[in-house]
């Protein structure tokens, strides 16, 4: 009667409570564990490209650490979970708790299903979305306050690694086949993902608050691709800064607007599509086509949008600076709803997690927990020549203006003659959509 472990957001065997339950349940009965990862099709079709193609890598790389014995079956959840308890007759079926709304959901649904517990050991977070109040015990609105109770209420040590796993022998349909795409993805797993946040632990975490803005420097750590993925536990990246000998208040609290924006969609599951305040008039957002697409093809004129789009399309990944940038421009400069914004985003983004993803979209619209307030616009030329000060971003992505030197690189329509014929004009001026976005926002508060 073995054990099974359902992995899904938490494709590591290190520091993962839930694995560690599921191993010490067999061990007491003597008994063994099945490693079980569950494609559900319709899930899996739904998933942009270079994610599924990240996805099948990582399934690869934990299926070696299992020595071949990761059991991978198709089908829905709420069916395939309970016919593989029945076939290995297991007395519990034990998962890391999902806490997105459509994790949720199947959980109950296979919940429900089964016939034994499901038991639900630890969460991705350092602190599980919903368990921080206020004094009051309401939910957190400001992000700030809620990151003084995160420091405050702390996090549990790195569960150990168990080891010497009694996997059991169970039929496989085998990792999918893995989609072809043109984006250059980064190494997948656990190993590389431990191997990633060392290098930057000792070579990068330094510099992360001078840096970290920079895109056109490799200042950030890159790792909300593996923290998607499960292949490495937030609470292992604090365990480790507790002994950092540099700063590292700015690196926790990047992880602590992860942990926020994962708590706002707890308390809160349909901001996945529905703004959670109002701050224009429904008539504000545009419809059209043409300008979208020029956002999503990086050809709006405007160097660092481009770049950072361009970005997205070689690398299903973008820097957080540009990212917001780009953001701005769509909803403010294009007057487009955040959200179809945030679905391109999670068509392309290696890392496209849903608290993640629409929180910061909301971030940025200001339609969000403590957003940026809609009168905050950014300008993406200044934006540029602040952050990508020598123009060496911009021309690693836009090679139409490559022979442009410096920052004049951001304003390439002042050039006159010299402006590259293969480059577009701006789309729209941005002081006008500027004027036009704050119009917007008075008419909305009437």
């Amino acid at each position: 009667m073995p054990t099974i472990h359902w992995f899904r957001r938490d494709l590591r065997l290190a520091d993962n409570p839930a694995l560690l339950a599921a191993v010490d349940q067999a061990r007491s009965a003597d008994d063994e564990v099945v490693p079980l990862f569950v494609v559900d099709p319709a899930l899996w079709r739904s998933v942009g490209t270079p994610r599924s193609a990240y996805l099948t890598r990582s399934l690869r790389a934990l299926d070696e650490s299992l020595g071949g014995r990761l059991v991978v079956r198709h089908g829905r959840a709420s069916d395939v979970v309970p016919t593989v308890a029945r076939e290995v007759e297991a007395p519990a079926v034990h998962v890391t708790a999902a806490t997105e709304p459509y994790g949720r959901r199947r959980d109950d649904a296979v919940e429900r299903a089964l016939g034994v517990p499901l038991v639900r050991t630890g969460s991705p977070y350092a602190v599980a979305p919903g368990r921080l109040t206020t004094q009051g015990g309401t939910p957190f609105q400001v992000f700030t306050p809620f990151r003084g109770a995160w420091l405050d209420h702390g996090w549990s040590a790195p569960a150990r690694r168990p080891q010497r796993i009694p996997w059991a022998d169970v039929r496989s349909d085998g990792v999918p086949d893995e989609p072809a795409t043109d984006v250059r993805l980064p190494t997948a797993g656990e190993r590389a993902a431990h191997a990633r946040w060392s290098e930057y632990l000792h070579d990068g975490l330094a510099e992360y608050a001078t840096l970290r803005n920079r895109p056109d420097l490799d200042g950030t750590s890159m790792l909300s691709i593996p923290l998607k993925y499960g292949e490495l536990h937030p609470r292992t990246l604090l365990a480790d800064l507790a002994d950092a000998p540099v700063d590292v208040a700015t690196f926790r609290s990047e992880l602590a607007w992860r942990e926020f924006h994962a708590d706002v969609l707890w308390h809160h599951p349909g901001a996945t599509q529905r703004s959670l305040r109002t701050v224009v008039p429904e008539d504000s957002w545009d419809t059209g086509d043409a300008a979208f697409e020029a956002w999503a093809a990086g050809r709006t004129g405007y160097p660092f949008v481009d770049a950072g789009m361009r970005q997205l399309h070689a690398l299903g990944w973008m820097h957080n600076r540009v990212r917001m940038v780009v953001a701005s421009f769509l909803v403010k400069d294009l007057h487009v709803r955040w959200q179809r914004g945030a679905a391109h985003f999670l068509d392309w983004l290696v890392d496209g997690d849903i608290s993640q993803n629409q929180l910061n979209w909301q971030w940025v619209a200001g339609t969000g927990r403590d957003a940026a307030p809609y009168f905050r616009v950014f300008n993406p030329v200044t934006q540029g020549e602040r952050f990508d000060p020598d123009g060496d971003y911009v021309r690693q992505w836009v090679p139409e203006l490559r022979g442009i030197p410096g920052r004049a690189v951001h304003q390439p329509w002042r050039l006159g003659l010299e402006a590259p014929e293969d480059y577009p004009a701006p789309i729209v001026d941005h002081a006008v959509e500027r004027k036009v976005a704050l119009d917007d926002f008075h008419r909305g508060r009437g």
